[in-house]
C-alpha cells in the first residue's frame, strides 16, 4: 500500500488514492466545491489541502462543520494525521475547537495560539461581528456539509467576510450531497464564491476500488386493521373539512391527495383573500390548521405506529383543553369521531405497527451472525425514537438514542457534549445499537456501522444519502428501508431515488463547465483593500446575541457598525445608554399580541431607557394577518406610542432594519444636536423619577443610575459622594464620577 507523502502528514498513515490527490491538487487552485460519496475520504482531502497551504503559506486554516459532534470529529482526525511544520509532534495549542459551549475570552486567546481551528459556523460570524479577531491570516476554510449554505444560514455570511477580509484566501467546500435541485445547488456556489466543482462518483474509475459494496433492500410493510381503522377516520374528518372550505370557495385538493404541497397552495389562496379583509378566509384559516393537524395524524397512524399517534392526540387534546389553545386545536378536540378515535385509541396497550417488531428482529438477527456490528436505525420523530429505544432494551438489545438539544413536554434532548460521549460509547462497543433522529444523518463517522435501517423512506435526496452513507465506510454494509404499502413510505421511496438520480447528473453537468460565473475570482490585492472598508471604525451597537441568526446583523457588520455581542435583558439592540430597540416581524407583533405578553415585553424596554423604539419589519398588512379588528391594532398602537412613549418605525426588510440602526447609531453617537431631557410620561413611581434623574447626568445610564442608587440609597447621597466613593462602584469608572461630581458642584450659569 502506498501513503500519502507530506512533510506535515504522519508517514504512512494516509492512504494514497489517486482521485483524492488529484482533488486536492484542483482545491488548491481555486475555491472548489467537493462532491465525493460518503465513505470516500472528504476529510482525508481537506487534510491533505490544509497540509499544503499552510506549508507554503504562512497562518492558519479555519474549518467549520454544522454540528459539534461533527466539528470534534474532525478536530480527532487533524490530531491523529497532522505534524507540526518541522515534521514532530504537534502542541496542543496548535489546534482549537470553538463550539457555544467556549467562552469568547477563552476563544480569542486560542484563536491567536492555533495553526488550526474547527468550529461551528455561528459562534464564529458572532466573533468576526463582535471583532474578536480577524479572518485576514486564514489561507483556508474549509465547510463541511456545504449544502446548508442557502438563506441566511452562517455559512453565507462567513463565505463573503472571508473572501473580502483574507490576504489570500482559498475556500474548499465539501459534501455528499448538494441536492438535485440545480437552482438551490447554483446558490450555493454563489453563496461561496465556488470556481470549480470536483466530483465523483460511486461507478468513476478511479473511485470504484475503494467502493464497498452496500446491499439496499426494502422490506415492504402492512398497517393491520385497527391502524387502518384509524386512517378511515382521519379521512374522514379531513374530507368534512375539505368540504367546508369548498364551500367558502377555495380550491380544495381530493382528500387522498393532501400532500404539503397542496396544503401549501390552500394557504396561499387563504392569505390572498385575507389580505383582502375577507372575513370567510379567516374562518378558512383556523381550518386549515386543522387539516395540517390531520394530515400529520395520518402520517403517524402509516409511517410511525400507535404508540406515536396516541402521543400525538394527548397533546392534541392538552392543547385543546388549554385557555390558550388555538380555535382549531379547540374545534378538531370537541368533534364526536375524533372523540371517538381518541377512546379507540386509548385501549391499544401494545404498539400496533408491524414496524417496530421488524426492526426488533432485524437488529437481533444482525447481532446473532455478526455480534461485532454497529447498527444504526433512523427514525423521523422523537416518539417513535423512544418506543424503538424500549422495544430493543426489553428484548436485551443494549442501545441508546441519539436525538437533538431541545427539549420539550417531559422528553429531554441531548446536550452537544452528551452527544459526544454517545458517539465515543458506540465506536468503543458498549452498545451495539444507535436510534437517531436526522441528528445523527450528517457526517458522522462509525466506520464499523455495517447495517442501517431506515424506519421510514424520507422524501429528501440530501437526507436519504447521508443516511445511506452511514455504513459501507470501511467493509460491506447493509441498508433496509421499511416501507408501508399504499402510504407515503411508498411515494418517498420513489421521490428520493428520482431525486438521487437528478442529483447526480446535475452535478456531473456542473463539474464540467464554470460553477459560477457570478462569483469570479477576486484578486488578493482587492480584497486587502476590502478588508479596511470593514474595519470597525463605524458607530457603536450592541446586539443581543440571540439576533445574529438573523439578517440584521450580518447587514450592520457589512455597513461597518462597531458590533458588541451581549445577551441583553430588554430589546434587541442597544444604542449608547439612551436608545433600545426591539425588533419585531410584522407576523411575530401580531402573534405577540394574541398569545403573549407584548404590552409587558414593550413596558419593560420603555422603562429600562429614555429613548425606546419599536420596529416593525415586513411590508405585508398589519391588519390582514390575524384575525382581529382593526380597531384593536389602532388601539395596541396607540397605547405603545402615546402611553409608554415609545417610537415606532416600520422597516421593509431585515437590511432596512439594520441600515435603520445604523443610522439611529450615527446620531446618537454625533455630538451635532441638542440632546433633549428624558420624554415625559404618565406616570413614574419614586424610584423610578430617581432612577430617570440620575441617568440624565453625562455618561450615566438607566443601568449604572441604578447601581449607584443601590450602593448609595439616595439621590443625596451620590451628589454629597467624593470622586473616589463613586468610582468605587462596579461598572462606574474615574472619568464617569468626576463627571457626576464635577456637575453637582459647578454653579449654574
Amino acid at each position: 500500500m502506498n501513503y500519502v507523502s507530506h512533510p506535515l502528514i504522519r508517514p504512512e498513515s494516509i492512504e494514497e488514492r489517486r482521485y483524492q490527490l488529484s482533488i486536492a491538487l484542483r482545491a488548491l487552485d481555486a475555491n472548489t466545491m467537493v462532491v465525493l460519496p460518503t465513505g470516500l475520504g472528504k476529510t482525508a482531502v481537506a487534510l491533505i489541502v490544509a497540509a499544503s497551504r499552510l506549508y507554503s503559506h504562512p497562518g492558519k486554516v479555519l474549518m467549520l462543520a454544522p454540528t459539534k459532534p461533527l466539528v470534534e470529529q474532525h478536530l480527532r482526525f487533524f490530531r491523529q494525521f497532522m505534524l507540526s511544520r518541522d515534521g514532530s509532534e504537534p502542541q496542543e495549542s496548535d489546534f482549537a475547537m470553538f463550539t457555544g459551549d467556549t467562552p469568547p475570552e477563552e476563544r480569542t486567546r486560542a484563536w491567536e495560539a492555533c495553526r488550526v481551528c474547527f468550529a461551528t459556523p455561528q459562534v464564529i460570524k458572532n466573533d468576526c461581528l463582535a471583532g474578536r479577531y480577524s479572518l485576514a491570516d486564514v489561507v483556508l476554510l474549509v465547510v463541511d456539509e456545504c449544502h446548508r449554505a442557502v438563506g441566511n444560514y452562517a455559512y453565507v455570511f462567513l463565505a463573503g467576510h472571508y473572501c473580502a477580509t483574507a490576504g489570500e484566501p482559498l475556500l474548499l467546500a465539501m459534501t455528499a450531497s448538494p441536492g438535485g435541485d440545480q437552482a438551490k445547488v447554483q446558490e450555493v456556489c454563489n453563496n461561496l464564491h465556488i470556481e470549480a466543482v470536483e466530483t465523483r462518483v460511486e461507478t468513476d474509475e478511479d473511485v470504484h476500488p475503494y467502493i464497498h459494496e452496500r446491499d439496499i433492500q426494502y422490506v415492504d410493510v402492512h398497517l393491520p386493521e385497527e391502524l387502518q381503522a384509524a386512517l378511515v377516520v382521519l379521512r374522514g374528518l379531513v374530507e368534512s373539512r375539505l368540504t367546508r372550505l369548498a364551500k367558502l370557495n377555495f380550491r380544495v385538493p381530493k382528500p387522498d391527495k393532501l400532500s404539503m404541497k397542496a396544503l401549501n397552495g390552500l394557504n396561499a389562496q387563504i392569505q390572498q383573500r385575507i389580505r383582502t379583509r375577507d372575513p370567510s378566509a379567516f374562518i378558512a384559516a383556523s381550518l386549515h390548521a386543522e387539516c395540517m393537524k390531520l394530515r400529520h395524524a395520518i402520517s403517524l397512524v402509516e409511517t410511525q405506529g400507535s404508540e406515536a399517534l396516541k402521543l400525538y392526540l394527548a397533546r392534541l387534546g392538552a392543547e385543546g383543553a388549554s385557555s390558550a389553545g388555538s380555535k382549531a386545536s379547540k374545534r378538531l378536540v370537541a368533534d364526536p369521531a375524533y372523540r371517538h378515535l381518541v377512546e379507540a385509541a386509548a385501549g391499544w396497550k401494545e404498539e400496533l405497527h408491524p414496524k417496530v417488531a421488524i426492526v426488533r428482529e432485524l437488529v437481533r438477527a444482525q447481532l446473532a451472525a455478526h455480534p461485532d456490528s454497529r447498527i444504526i436505525v433512523f427514525a423521523t420523530y422523537r416518539d417513535t425514537v423512544q418506543t424503538l429505544v424500549e422495544a430493543l432494551s426489553a428484548s436485551g438489545i443494549a442501545c441508546e438514542r441519539f436525538v437533538g438539544q431541545a427539549s420539550r413536554d417531559a422528553e429531554r434532548g441531548l446536550s452537544q457534549k452528551e452527544q459526544i460521549a454517545s458517539l465515543a460509547r458506540f465506536r468503543e462497543g458498549e452498545f451495539r445499537c444507535l436510534v437517531a433522529t436526522s441528528v445523527g444523518e450528517e457526517g458522522l463517522d462509525v466506520p464499523s456501522t455495517d447495517m442501517v435501517i431506515f424506519y421510514e423512506a424520507v422524501p429528501s435526496e440530501i437526507r436519504s444519502i447521508q443516511r445511506k452513507g452511514r455504513t459501507g465506510r470501511s467493509g460491506s454494509g447493509t441498508i433496509v428501508v421499511l416501507v408501508t404499502k399504499g402510504t407515503s413510505d411508498e411515494t418517498f421511496r420513489y421521490v428520493s431515488q428520482t431525486r438521487e438520480r437528478a442529483m447526480v447528473t446535475g452535478i456531473r453537468n456542473m463539474s464540467a463547465a464554470p460553477a459560477s460565473a457570478s462569483a469570479p475570482s477576486v484578486p488578493a490585492a482587492a480584497r486587502q483593500t476590502d478588508f479596511l472598508a470593514f474595519a470597525p471604525a463605524g458607530p457603536a451597537i450592541t446586539v443581543d446575541d440571540r439576533e445574529t441568526s438573523s439578517r440584521v446583523a450580518g447587514r450592520l457588520h457589512e455597513l461597518g457598525a462597531s458590533i458588541t455581542l451581549e445577551r441583553l435583558e430588554f430589546g434587541d439592540y442597544a444604542i449608547g445608554d439612551r436608545i433600545l430597540v426591539e425588533r419585531k416581524t410584522v407576523q411575530d407583533f401580531m402573534n405577540t399580541l394574541v398569545e403573549r405578553d407584548l404590552f409587558g415585553q414593550i413596558r419593560a424596554m420603555a422603562d429600562a431607557v429614555p429613548r425606546p423604539v419599536l420596529i416593525i419589519e415586513g411590508v405585508d398588512d398589519l391588519y390582514a394577518v390575524r384575525n382581529i379588528h382593526p380597531n384593536a391594532i389602532r388601539g395596541t398602537l396607540a397605547a405603545i406610542t402615546v402611553d409608554m412613549g415609545v417610537a415606532l418605525m416600520r422597516t421593509r426588510d431585515a437590511d432596512d432594519t439594520a441600515e435603520v440602526l445604523y443610522v439611529l447609531a450615527q446620531r446618537e453617537g454625533s455630538e451635532r444636536g441638542e440632546r433633549k431631557v428624558h420624554p415625559k410620561k404618565s406616570y413614574r413611581s419614586v424610584r423610578e423619577e430617581q432612577e430617570y434623574a440620575l441617568a440624565a447626568f453625562p455618561n450615566i445610564g438607566m443601568k449604572s443610575a441604578r447601581l449607584l442608587l443601590e450602593h448609595f440609597g439616595s439621590l443625596k447621597a451620590i451628589i454629597d459622594a467624593e470622586p473616589e466613593e463613586l468610582a468605587s462602584v462596579h461598572g462606574i469608572g474615574e472619568k464617569t464620577a468626576r463627571a457626576i461630581w464635577d456637575l453637582a458642584r459647578r454653579p449654574y450659569r
